[in-house]
This record gives structure tokens, C-alpha cells and sequence, in this order.
């Protein structure tokens, strides 16, 4: 009796042996990711470098704008640094919440695969034990004893083909356990990250949120400072000229910016396009050459590409469009961008003398401003007369501009669609009321946004 409970046992272990050395190695390898650091953070700031050489440029149109005004000062220049510093605590805070739905979602399909995984390995193992049983129950896998045994040689036969059965089908189930522990182990890790992302937002939250409140506080307390001056210079009609002209030049030296960019994104595309012709006609030459070996008396032809022949010319490419590239169709589409009372029109007379370039809608602060179509971002800064301001480039020489905001939501660089958030409604630069300055331009003329606007 002794023997034969030693003899199971050691057939007990010969069936599960593998599969604890599985699980130790997964187990290791589990300790061992456990130790990798999160690449949250190193993902973040490779986005940041990739957005730097605009920044740079951006930053240097637009001291070349301050260095041809007059060296005069406005009151609302004491409202920039903490106007901006609100600005970029709400698009953070908005890139952060946007960031942690991603990261929620991502953990509950996460989840989801785990317990999927879980009754995976529980059938593997009902499956591993099922095939233990059998093969105990057949005498375990001594094949020497069935042949030693004299019984008839056709049964012999049979059961070593079973017990051959039972260890291949064995090594498959274990072999899938043991696949399916390694996904486990993945997931749980792919999880951990995931969890830690959500505590880094959370951490980053709760940082923007105090910078928020600061600079809030900071602004208040600078407007009741300024009130009467800022009142005493908004009525001043050389301000509003101003304000036109440093639009202006703004608009006029982003145009040329981007057709810069046009131009080095065409270069980009045709030289990509060349490429990928010169790789096809190589795959095309070694194919031809592959199919001229197999015929031995076939003459051969030099390669056009190593000879002095050159490669037929291709026709240049086309730059990649912008989203909103086909904005001339869009007129009599558009929406407003904000929800709000619209109280002053392109054309009409302002107060301090000046016609209304663009609209002016009276919002709540913090309302949603939406792009009014598709395209880029291609300024996202403050700006004196126009507070916290945005344009987008949507081909094709057409820009529309949002001013005063509360907060940009978006970068340059960023591709927008029709109806995306992209800025939060509000008073910055100095304006006496909440709500959002509208223009619309082509070629660098403002255009009349109502004669684009859908019957309302």
C-alpha cells in the first residue's frame, strides 16, 4: 500500500510539476515589472519637447508685435501674467480630466479581461485535473511495466496509445495555462500602471486646482486696483485702433508662419512619396529578379536603379489638408461658438468711435466656446486688447479668432473638429464684460461671421 501511495504521489507530481515551475517564473516576472516605473510622465514630456520649436516661434512673433508698438502701457498688461496662469491651470485641468476617463476606461476594460482570464485558467485546470484523474486510473504513465505485464498485446497497444493521448492533451492544457497566466500577469501589471496613472492625475489635480484658486485670487485683487483706469483707457479711441492694428499684424505675420509650415509639410510629403516609390521599384526589381533565376536561359537585365538610369520623375505631393480645408462650403453652415446674447455686429458702430470687426457675445464666464469648424490651432496666447485669445487655421487662408476667454483649452498645434471645445468664456484683457470677441478672416481681411452663420 505504502509503494503504490508513493507511486501516485510521485505521478501527482510529474503532472503538476510543470505547471508550478510556470507559476513561479510568472510569478518573478510579475515582482519584477512590478518595479517599472510609469511612463506617464516620460510620455508627457516627450509631447512637450515635439511642441517646444512652435512655441518658440509663436513667442517670437509676438515680441516682434510688442517691439513695433509704442513703448506706452496699458493697464490690462498687469492682468497678463495672472490671465495667462488661469488659462493654462484650466486647459490642465482639462487635458487632466480628460486624461483620467481614458484612464478609467482603459482599467475597466482591463478588468473586464481579467475575470475573462480567470475562468479561463479555472476550465484549464478542472481540464489539467480531469487528465490526471484518467491517467491515474489507467496506472499513470509506466509504459515498461504495460509492456512487462504479458497481458494481450492488442490492449497493450490501446493503452499506450491512451497514455499517449492523455500526455499530449496534458502538456497542450498546460501549455495554455500557463499562456493564460502569463496574460494575467500582463493585465495585472497593465492595471497597476494604470492605477498609478490615475493617483499621478489626481496629485496633478488637486496642484492645478490650488494654482487655480491663486491666481484667481491674485487677478481680483489686481482688477479692483485697476478699475479706473482700465475704464478711463477702454474709452480711448487710439486704444481701439491699436487693438485693430496689433490684430492685424498678429494675423499678417501668422499667415506667413503657417505658409512656411505649408510649404515644409509639402516638402515633407513629396520627399516621403519619393521614398516610398524608390523602396517599390526596388521590391519590383528584386521580384523580377526572383522570377528571372528561375529561368536559366534568361538573359539578365541591369538593375535600373544601380545603373546610371534614373527613376522616372513623380509629380509632387500634396501636403496633408487640414480638417476644415474645405471651409468655403461651410458658408451658411456655421453655429455660433458660444451660447450667449449677441449685443455687438461686424460693421456696426462702436462707442469710442471704431466699426466692430468680428461680434462680441455676452456669456457667462466659464460658458463653452466651441472651434465654429474644423482645423488647427495656430495661436494660443494673451494678447493686449484681446485678453487670453485662440485663432484656427482652417485652410485655404481662412483663421477664426476667439478673444477674452477665461481659458484656452487648446494648444497650437492641436487639431481641432467642428464643435470641439477649444476655450472657456470671460473678461480677460480688460474687458468690461464677460463673453467672447468672434472674428472671422480670409486673406487677412475680417469678414462679415453672420453672413457664415446658419438661419438661427
Amino acid at each position: 500500500m505504502a509503494l503504490r501511495s508513493s507511486a501516485r504521489r510521485r505521478r501527482a507530481l510529474a503532472v503538476l510539476r510543470p505547471l508550478m515551475l510556470g507559476v513561479l517564473l510568472l510569478a518573478g516576472c510579475s515582482q519584477a515589472a512590478q518595479a517599472a516605473p510609469s511612463e506617464r510622465q516620460r510620455q508627457k514630456h516627450a509631447a512637450e519637447q515635439e511642441r517646444a520649436a512652435l512655441r518658440g516661434k509663436l513667442a517670437g512673433l509676438r515680441r516682434d508685435i510688442e517691439r513695433t508698438e509704442s513703448a506706452r502701457s496699458h493697464a490690462s498688461d498687469a492682468l497678463a501674467a495672472s490671465e495667462r496662469a488661469i488659462s493654462q491651470a484650466n486647459r490642465a485641468l482639462a487635458e487632466l480630466a480628460q486624461e483620467q476617463r481614458e484612464t478609467a476606461a482603459r482599467i475597466d476594460t482591463l478588468q473586464q479581461q481579467h475575470r475573462t482570464l480567470d475562468k479561463q485558467i479555472a476550465q484549464r485546470k478542472q481540464q489539467l485535473a480531469r487528465l490526471a484523474h484518467d491517467q491515474y486510473l489507467t496506472g499513470g504513465s509506466d509504459r515498461s511495466r504495460l509492456l512487462l505485464s504479458g497481458d494481450n498485446p492488442n490492449r497493450i497497444n490501446r493503452d499506450l496509445q491512451y497514455l499517449g493521448y492523455v500526455s499530449k492533451a496534458q502538456a497542450a492544457v498546460i501549455a495554455r495555462l500557463q499562456a493564460d497566466l502569463g496574460k494575467i500577469d500582463d493585465n495585472t501589471e497593465q492595471t497597476r500602471s494604470a492605477q498609478q496613472d490615475l493617483e499621478e492625475i489626481a496629485a496633478d489635480q488637486r496642484q492645478q486646482k490650488a494654482l487655480l484658486e491663486k491666481e484667481k485670487s491674485k487677478r481680483a485683487i489686481l482688477l479692483a486696483q485697476l478699475s479706473d483706469k482700465l475704464n478711463v483707457q477702454r474709452k480711448e479711441a487710439g486704444s481701439l485702433q491699436r487693438d485693430e492694428q496689433r490684430m492685424a499684424l498678429l494675423v499678417d505675420r501668422l499667415s506667413r508662419l503657417l505658409e512656411q509650415q505649408r510649404r515644409a509639410e509639402l516638402a515633407q510629403a513629396r520627399q516621403r512619396e519619393q521614398a516610398r516609390q524608390k523602396a517599390a521599384q526596388k521590391e519590383a526589381e528584386r521580384q523580377r529578379r526572383l522570377a528571372q533565376a528561375k529561368k536559366p536561359n534568361a538573359p539578365f537585365k541591369p538593375d535600373p536603379i544601380d545603373s546610371d538610369e534614373k527613376p522616372p520623375a513623380t509629380e509632387p505631393a500634396a501636403a496633408p489638408p487640414l480638417a476644415g480645408a474645405d471651409m468655403a462650403a461651410l458658408r451658411g453652415k456655421l453655429r455660433l461658438p458660444v451660447k450667449g446674447e449677441l449685443v455687438a455686429r461686424f460693421g456696426s458702430r462702436r462707442v469710442e468711435g471704431n466699426n466692430w470687426k468680428g461680434l462680441f457675445i455676452r456669456a457667462q464666464e466659464g460658458a463653452e466656446v466651441r472651434s465654429v469648424a474644423g482645423g488647427r490651432v495656430a495661436y494660443a496666447d494673451w494678447l493686449r486688447g484681446f485678453g487670453n485669445l485662440i485663432i484656427i487655421d482652417h485652410g485655404n487662408q481662412y483663421l477664426s479668432i476667439y478673444g477674452n476667454n477665461q481659458a484656452v483649452l487648446k494648444q497650437p498645434g492641436d487639431v481641432v473638429k467642428t464643435g470641439e471645445i477649444i476655450a472657456n468664456a470671460g473678461n480677460s484683457g480688460g474687458n468690461e464684460y464677460s463673453g467672447l470677441y468672434f472674428e472671422l478672416r480670409h486673406q487677412g481681411r475680417a469678414i462679415d461671421p453672420l453672413q457664415w452663420l446658419a438661419a438661427r
